[in-house]
């Protein structure tokens, strides 16, 4: 049974593009949406959720800073929490990737509190993970040590406060609307292909991929369902290697230029499944070949 059939969410860092996706999700519910963002960029919302995204509500903030989100937060029933830097903001100002991605979300369990919301639902990665083990989390880099850290201060508030939550953890997310960092590399490939433009992926060897609509439908799923605990997920799409990838890109559009080269990522590819299934059953999973499949289709304007 749903728990929020309407009211409103605070989506933080609704700007991006998992963000987008989610949001398409809710408002395609009726469901009011409220982002807090440290920008207002409305792109990937309208390209994604098309007209109805004008109808979100906008917030300008930091998270970092406590009495923000508690304004963005106040009138809203439950948290969206994506707000965050990555892996090379975190590596070259780790104070700053800790206020962030740690202080953020400590400040949105606050805000739940304080509104009585009773659960949070927020992105870790599997950048918890190292570059040898996708089963016990071992972080190598500032990023992953904070996401890390998220998941424990999680658990905390369950146990201090009975503030349930679910955190999840995918790898490379792929899909229209990722176009920046190391890992947009599968997406720009996509985009290249349907413009006719060669494109090299800018990574190597195996990973995770996993379409961005499945995780938009984890988050919604965890949203709207009632449940208790401290969760965090490990989110599985298809183990793959990148020269797979550029092969099922030409599969769609023969004869593209678009190959894969480049170091490894430093997170193990094969990941634990975990138990998402207990807690969240029936989730969508999109093969590479039809996310890859959709992704071109949309930046072809199919």
């Amino acid at each position: 049974m749903s728990v929020l059939s309407s009211g409103r969410v605070l989506v933080s860092g609704g700007s991006g593009f998992i963000g987008a996706w989610i949001i398409r999700r809710l408002l395609a519910r009726g469901i009011t949406v409220r982002v807090l963002d440290a920008r207002d960029d409305r792109r990937l919302v309208r390209e994604i959720a098309g007209p109805a995204g004008d109808a979100v509500e906008w917030r300008i903030g930091d998270v970092s800073n406590t009495d923000t989100v508690m304004s963005a937060a106040e009138g809203c029933d439950i948290v969206a929490h994506l707000a965050a830097i990555l892996t090379p903001a975190c590596r070259d100002n780790p104070i700053r990737g800790a206020e962030i991605n740690l202080i953020g979300t400590l400040n949105m369990f606050l805000a739940a509190k304080r509104y009585g919301m009773g659960r949070v639902v927020y992105m870790s990665s599997a950048g918890v993970f190292g570059p040898d083990n996708g089963h016990t989390p071992f972080p190598t880099t500032h990023y992953g040590a904070f996401k890390l850290a998220c998941e424990g201060s999680a658990r905390a508030f369950w146990e201090d406060d009975a503030i349930a939550s679910v955190g999840f953890r995918p790898l490379v997310v792929y899909g229209p609307g990722r176009e920046s960092r190391l890992t947009a590399g599968p997406t720009l490939a996509c985009r290249a292909a349907a413009r006719g433009e060669s494109y090299a992926i800018p990574f190597s060897g195996m990973t995770d991929l996993i379409f961005v609509d499945d995780v938009a439908a984890a988050f919604e799923a965890a949203l709207l369902s009632p449940f208790k605990g401290a969760h965090a997920f490990t989110m599985r799409g298809e183990m793959i290697d990148t020269a797979a990838v550029a092969e099922a890109i030409r599969a769609q559009v023969p004869g593209a230029d678009i190959r894969a080269e480049g170091p490894l990522l430093p997170i193990a590819a094969e990941l634990a499944a975990g138990e998402i299934a207990k807690v969240l059953p029936g989730l969508p999973r999109t093969s590479v070949a039809a996310g890859i499949a959709a992704t071109i289709a949309h930046y072809r304007g199919a």
